[in-house]
């Protein structure tokens, strides 16, 4: 990469929801310049529009290549792609339309970055059961882009940087084992083999961002770490296994260990990183600690992609109450990891 700032895409997500409004609503923040050479990727009517809502002045420049991006707070680049009927959706609503343009712009990025001419991507929140009507039967962002990048070890990360409510030097990450699927179902995803395989890309996302390696701790599945098998067995049968084999590796892990405890000691910097076995698990305790700052990275794909860590927010949208924080913490992080690339 170039000594110059990074050049990140931002993939406009449902416009349906919050997506252009948090991205225009972030583009007058001098951090967003400070940390890349950002051109959003999606449909520049609905760019129009939120700049509108915003009441901001910034011109919409419509360009069909990202190296002809000229990034200012007065100039907003956009890549157009996306079909044109989806400037007819209703804000807040389901529909294929706007399924359709989130999912060709995030398709368009990632193909970008795969070929250098992005250093990473920040995407905007999509919406599931859209992007599904559209024909694209994917759980969500993370899912779709292992699928286009040919990878089959990734995972979802929630990531804070360190602040009042996080105390670690470097910040801390949860990794989930299992991700999106219903809880009946985690029981038979959860295995040995994906708890270390986690485990390793927690790993090498804190390596990587802070220089060293990091402790990372362990949930157990079960209450009270399962009671030594009286309340299951899957922290026998399958973690402590996992977790055995990775101290063989060099990974500095501990566990498992009963996840509510486990949060609060990783909260005051006794850990850097958490691996946990489902989704909920990791969110609900991240977002408690910080729900506005966090930020969501797909691990294990050959490309950079950050994103907020919230979802459409439909019964926010197009009203000029969202929320750019997230975006702002997601654009950093993804800046940081391409100047370290």
């Amino acid at each position: 990469m170039s000594e110059q700032k990074p050049r990140i895409g931002l993939t406009l997500g449902d416009p349906a929801g919050v997506g252009p409004e948090i991205i225009v609503g972030a583009w007058s923040r001098p951090e967003m310049h400070q940390e890349c050479r950002p051109v959003v990727i999606g449909h520049p009517t609905m760019l129009r529009r939120a700049a509108d809502l915003w009441k901001i002045e910034a011109e919409i420049v419509a360009i069909d290549a990202p190296e002809r991006a000229e990034p200012s707070e007065d100039c907003i680049p956009c890549l157009a792609c996306g079909p044109d009927d989806v400037v007819d959706v209703a804000p807040g609503t389901i529909d294929a339309r706007s399924g359709q343009a989130a999912y060709e712009a995030v398709v368009a990025g990632a193909r970008l970055a795969l070929a250098g001419r992005l250093d990473a991507i920040t995407t905007a929140p999509l919406h599931k059961e859209a992007l599904n009507l559209a024909g694209h039967p994917y759980p969500g962002h993370t899912e779709l882009l292992a699928e286009m990048c040919g990878v089959g070890d990734y995972a979802m990360m929630l990531y804070l940087a360190p602040g009042e409510q996080v105390r670690g030097r470097d910040g801390l990450a949860a990794v989930h084992v299992t991700l999106h699927t219903a809880l009946e179902n985690v029981f038979a995803e959860l295995s040995e083999e994906g708890v270390l395989a986690k485990a390793r890309l927690a790993d090498r996302f804190m390596t990587k961002l802070s220089g060293r390696r990091p402790r990372i701790g362990v949930c157990a599945l079960n209450p009270h770490g399962g009671e030594g098998g009286l309340f299951g067995r899957q922290e026998r049968a399958i973690i402590a296994p996992a977790v055995e084999r990775g101290r063989a590796e060099g990974l500095q892990l501990e566990g498992p260990l009963p996840a509510d405890t486990l949060m609060i000691r990783a909260r005051d910097g006794e850990f850097d990183a958490v691996v946990a076995m489902y989704h909920d698990q990791g969110h609900i305790a991240l977002k408690l600690m910080g729900m506005h700052r966090a930020v969501n990275v797909t691990l294990g794909l050959p490309i950079i992609r950050t994103s907020v860590a919230h979802g459409t927010a439909f019964d926010l949208a197009w009203q000029g109450r969202a929320e750019v924080t997230s975006l702002i913490e997601a654009i950093r992080v993804a800046g940081r990891l391409a100047r370290s690339s």
